[in-house]
């Protein structure tokens, strides 16, 4: 555990952001390792059937991921407060509901998996490996949802490095059970979803047994957990605006999909791959928003808002030199890095495209998410859902819908930044007004200005 409520907030901030940032880039490699495996040996169909599913994934685990995000702000304002027997009450909380949640998400999607990807207009030809790898996936969530639960209560505690260690190891044996099940076992697609369960599964597992043993504030004594409603309605209070968000910001993913979808298989592989590269490159703007939104929480728990702002022009200072890197490399390598997923030429061309058009502004997406980091933080979760729906509904759909009709897939690249740039400028006016200070779970006895 860190308290993050004393010095160097550049220092602090980096420092948590770096492990977390790479146990979310080994976590990406869960997709990325299957979409490569998938892409080169079983070809651009499976490759975009794998693509096809995460947005469904996404829209069905949206709302309870936001939820559990909203838990994971109380976590860290009563640490920073020293409340830690509330804390311990959050994390039961934060457990209990995430494991009905992942039951019920389980038992409605798996049936309903062939009807969704019919309702996003999915080529027939892609159908069949689509709802293989859904429905196989989705038996997975309890496992997902635990680990990804665990992970966010160690961060909220100021602890960004166990999860890591946990993530490296998963991630290998991702990689062998892709190769043994779809290279020596031959079971296509399935083998590519069923190593992707194994192995969060397995980093789950491992987590409860290490943690269990290891840490004072996490325990996995399961008769002694009970289900705090004032704590659950706090976290709702923070959280549902969040999930609301991701709920609407995935079936808008899931509405571009639908456009991406009426111009064929070629056009849906190169977006599912440059899409995987692209979930890579914003990882770094991300992680330092989430580890701002940790630093923020603490700080106001524990009455120092003065660090508020310092940390906030620390981390766009790191994180855009960070972006602009990331650029670089992305434009200079579309065609190499579009290559490690497939040998075809008309999908690697269509893939580069987008990576060129939409890498070019990550600073805006940068920038944007370092405000919304601040914002989530204080626990004011409201405002930046209808600042995000608002970029994504007002402006992306609409934008994508009518320039493919005049410039074809591109226009569809061209809503990201477009959407970016808007939601960027709304989330910079509210910042200002300052009315996200007044949102804290804890209200400390002596407050800082």
């Amino acid at each position: 555990m860190k308290e993050l409520t004393r010095g160097n907030e550049a220092r602090l901030i980096f420092n948590f952001a770096m492990p977390m940032l790479l146990g979310n880039l080994f976590q990406q490699l869960y997709n990325i390792v299957d979409t490569i495996i998938v892409g080169n040996f079983l070809g651009k169909e499976a490759l975009a059937a794998v693509g096809a599913s995460f947005p469904i994934v996404f829209t069905l685990i949206s709302l309870i991921i936001g939820v559990a995000s909203g838990g994971t702000i109380v976590i860290a304002q009563y640490f920073g407060a020293r409340d830690h027997d509330s804390v311990r009450r959050a994390i039961h909380t934060m457990y209990i509901f995430l494991t009905v949640a992942s039951v019920v998400l389980t038992l409605v999607g798996i049936p309903l998996t062939e009807e969704i990807f019919r309702l996003i207009r999915l080529p027939e030809e892609i159908m069949p490996e689509a709802t293989t790898y859904l429905a196989i996936y989705l038996s997975g969530l309890i496992a997902s949802f635990g680990f990804n639960a665990t992970s966010a209560i160690l961060r909220g505690l100021g602890d960004s490095k166990t999860p890591l260690y946990f993530l490296m190891i998963s991630t290998f044996f991702n990689i062998m059970f892709d190769l043994l099940f779809i290279l020596v076992f031959g079971w296509g697609i399935a083998g590519a979803a069923i190593a992707t369960v194994i192995s969060q599964a397995g980093a789950f597992l491992t987590a409860v047994l290490y943690l269990h043993r290891n840490h004072k504030l996490i325990d996995f004594n399961l008769p002694q957990y009970r289900f705090d409603r004032k704590i659950f309605w706090q976290s709702l209070r923070i959280g549902l605006p969040t999930g609301f968000q991701h709920t609407f910001v995935s079936l808008g993913m899931m509405a571009i999909m639908a456009i991406v979808n009426t111009f064929g298989t070629n056009v849906i592989a190169g977006y599912s791959a440059a899409l995987r590269i692209d979930s890579l490159a914003i990882l770094p703007a991300m992680n330092f928003s989430a580890a701002l939104a940790t630093f923020v929480g603490q700080n106001i728990g524990a009455g120092r808002s003065d660090r508020v702002r310092r940390g906030l022009i620390a981390t766009l200072l790191m994180s855009s030199g960070v972006s602009v890197s990331v650029m670089a490399v992305v434009i200079f390598l579309k065609y190499p890095l579009m290559g490690m997923f497939t040998s075809d030429t008309e999908v690697i061309r269509i893939g580069g495209e987008y990576l060129v058009i939409v890498s070019s502004f990550y600073l805006l997406f940068t920038a944007m998410f370092k405000i919304n980091g601040v914002l989530r933080g204080a626990g004011d979760t409201l405002i930046p859902m209808f600042i995000t729906l608002t970029s994504l509904w007002v402006i992306r759909i609409p934008f994508a819908w009518f320039f493919s009709r005049s410039l074809g897939e591109t226009g569809i690249w061209w809503s990201v930044p477009a959407s970016w740039g808007v939601g960027l400028l709304l989330s910079f006016l509210y910042y200002l007004t300052g009315r996200w200070k007044t949102r804290a779970v804890v209200k400390p006895q002596v407050a800082n200005s």
